[in-house]
């Protein structure tokens, strides 16, 4: 199955500028009306609760539809299509070496701006809940869920080299083939995005923003 590529669309403002000085006083109040109409539904959206950042802002990777969403609160702001993941799917039961992309909620922990792969942002996998099922279907020993409890705790990256796997998150391609991306899944777990949809996503990142992968 394949998908096509979809270029960002670059959106311009323009301002309406009136040279009599007559016009300028109603002009300046319409103005005045009109931001305070675009502000109003803004204030009025209601975070998803649990799933946000500060800001109200959130991720959503659909591994079905292949795209990933900007959200704020329940409402899209920036949606971004053909997006690539795991090679052999996406997974709640993922594990090291399955080259399948974790479902669940996880946070931003960092963002390297120097990636082999263009920019990664880093997610905070494995997650709690994920570690304490692994531990008693006894696929992790105790010793690799009390390290992984320890890190959400401290608020710190949990660690990469448990049988849960590790070293998920967000990444562009760098210098990867870019008809490969356009025409299969190919990554070992992460999301991939092209460079260009990577630098229109960090526009609204942040460290601790939350991500829904499913």
């Amino acid at each position: 199955m394949s998908w096509r590529l979809r270029g960002d669309s670059d959106e311009n403002a323009g301002m309406l500028l009136s040279t009599s000085s007559a016009l300028q006083i109603p002009w300046r109040a319409a103005k005045a009306r009109w931001r305070l109409m675009i502000a109003l539904p803004l204030l009025l959206i209601a975070p998803a609760p649990g799933l946000t950042s500060d800001a109200g802002l959130w991720l959503l990777v659909d591994t079905g539809d292949q795209t990933l969403t900007v959200m704020q609160g329940a409402e899209p702001v920036e949606r971004l299509a053909n997006i690539a993941i795991g090679r052999y799917g996406a997974s709640r039961a993922k594990r090291r070496g399955d080259n399948m992309t974790p479902k669940g909620r996880f946070r931003v922990t960092r963002v390297n701006h120097d990636s082999d792969f263009y920019r990664f942002i880093g997610l905070d996998y494995p997650d709690v809940r994920r570690a304490r099922q692994a531990h008693e279907a006894g696929d992790i020993g105790s010793t690799a869920l009390q390290r992984i409890l320890r890190a959400h705790a401290r608020g710190e990256s949990p660690p990469q080299d448990t049988a849960l796997g590790g070293h998920i998150g967000i990444h562009g391609l760098g210098r990867g083939d870019p008809q490969m991306h356009e025409t299969m899944n190919w990554t070992r777990g992460c999301v991939a995005l092209t460079d260009r949809q990577m630098d229109t996503l960090l526009r609204w990142v942040s460290t601790g923003m939350a991500v829904e992968i499913r």
